[in-house]
């Protein structure tokens, strides 16, 4: 059995997966903040998760994956900085911030479904945990790594030998971790602490509060996400996932908070998605161009499964350039595809499967994802099995094993969608009926016969009534 190696970013290498219970896998992703649609980059990280998740599950591996949703606090700008997210969707959309959260993360899953990415086993939003926040905080205090400031809670990160474990920034070079409202406040002790929980900071007017020791006030960001995974995975977990920009300051800090309360390692593994980028090299944004989203995409003609195929054809470690002119040449791949699946498909019951050769693509299709999920040589392989002599049952087998993680429903058949006439095509349906008239009345029947015929090539069926010449699509 092929060995599963991936990039952590914990040891900045390739190393062999070792789950901590012989079997299962916990595994812990990032959700969405819910204050706007998801745009195509935050779901190409999504994409690349779920072929983690259904990789593990491929292999054998029993998954339990949590993932968190974000409706309250954090922040408009991509780093730790700016305006509350959830107050400014609310804002823009006039709608209460339950209610911003609940049109967005309804949006979300549609788009996550339409991409074929896998529900995670437990969804838990930030907003349930608000007593679990509360205790890991106190706790952090009792244990002496936190402390009351201004009104806010800190996490005192010189309480730490390392700090920054996952990036390599240290000492001043760091940025520092905490929200615009409390960067410059003089009661901080070090500028990289970060807030554990605010009751005063320059959100106000901040829609959701709850009651707490220190006072009426809402979490920070970086707590939720070691809370959730605590109540549904337990103190020690396998591998969390996110984007690039979640090593630092997030999960940077989600260590921080999270070993100082458990007392030990948290998480063996860490899996990070690099950037989908504009043309030009810029980092894609919410704020940056045209709202790439999952809707825009099918208003331009593509189905959200070439987007997919679009992401798997490039590794999940390196810079993606997103351009209309490489997603029209994904989009033809990807119809041709579907077409010589489709072909395998109707003649797979004339053959029986070679099992020598079933085992032989499997094992090359397992390696591929197993050395750091290298997607583009895994879909490389199934063109290999179209290609080779084996029989049409052996390659149907194949598709159907390797649509275990690719999930590009290569082997689900398109709903007929019901044929149209645009303007120039009735014009030309006219003037053949007429040019047949017109072949009738002078007794010109085998011209008749053949403007009749040529319709019907067309799929054109015309027919001769009472009431004179009608027609349909056949």
């Amino acid at each position: 059995m092929s060995q599963l190696k991936f990039y952590n970013t914990l040891t900045k290498k390739v190393e062999d997966f070792k789950p901590i219970k012989e079997g299962h896998v916990s595994l812990y992703t990032c959700g969405p903040t819910v204050y706007h649609y998801a745009h195509i980059g935050n779901l190409r990280c999504y994409i690349m998760e779920d072929i983690l998740d259904r990789t593990l599950r491929y292999m054998g591996y029993d998954v339990k994956r949590v993932m968190n949703i974000t409706d309250v606090g954090h922040l408009t700008g991509d780093s730790d900085t700016g305006n509350d997210k959830m107050v400014e969707g609310a804002k823009r959309e006039h709608k209460t911030v339950m209610e911003i959260a609940k049109m967005y993360t309804d949006a979300f899953f549609k788009d996550i479904e339409r991409l074929n990415i896998r529900i995670p086993d437990v969804i838990e939003p930030a907003t349930n945990c608000i007593d679990d926040f509360i205790e890991m905080v106190q706790k952090l205090l009792d244990k002496g790594f936190a402390y009351v400031a201004g009104g806010n809670v800190y996490f005192d990160t010189s309480k730490l030998q390392k700090y920054n474990v996952l990036s390599n920034q240290g000492g001043d070079d760091l940025q520092v971790a905490v929200r615009d409202d409390v960067d410059e406040d003089v009661n901080k002790k070090n500028k990289n602490d970060f807030v554990l929980w605010f009751t005063k900071s320059k959100f106000e007017d901040q829609a959701l509060k709850w009651d707490s020791p220190w006072g009426v006030g809402y979490p920070g960001w970086h707590i939720e996400c070691s809370c959730i995974s605590k109540k549904h995975l337990g103190d020690r977990l396998d591998i969390h996932c996110g984007g690039i920009d979640n090593i630092f300051p997030h999960h940077t800090n989600e260590i921080a908070q999270s070993e100082a309360y458990f007392g030990h390692k948290w998480c063996n593994y860490w899996f990070h998605v690099h950037h989908l980028n504009e043309k030009g090299g810029k980092k894609m944004s919410k704020s940056s161009g045209e709202f790439l989203c999952v809707d825009l995409l099918v208003e331009k003609g593509y189905n959200p499964l070439v987007y997919r195929m679009f992401c798997l054809q490039s590794h999940y470690r390196k810079p993606l350039e997103f351009s209309y002119d490489v997603m029209d040449q994904v989009k033809s791949q990807y119809e041709k595809l579907k077409k010589q699946v489709a072909r395998i498909a109707d003649n797979a019951s004339n053959s029986t499967v070679d099992e020598a050769a079933f085992a032989s693509f499997k094992e090359k299709f397992t390696d591929a994802l197993c050395n750091d999920l290298n997607t583009s040589l895994a879909i490389t392989v199934l063109y290999d099995v179209l290609k080779d002599s084996c029989s049409d049952a052996t390659k149907l087998k194949l598709i159907e094993s390797f649509e275990e993680v690719l999930n590009l429903d290569l082997l689900k058949k398109e709903e007929a969608s019901a044929p149209t006439v645009d303007a120039e095509l009735e014009k030309y349906i006219l003037a053949k009926i007429e040019e047949r008239k017109e072949a009738k009345k002078n007794k010109d029947f085998a011209t008749a016969d053949a403007i009749r015929d040529e319709l019907l090539s067309k799929g054109i069926v015309i027919k001769d009534t009472r009431e004179g010449v009608t027609w349909t699509l056949a």
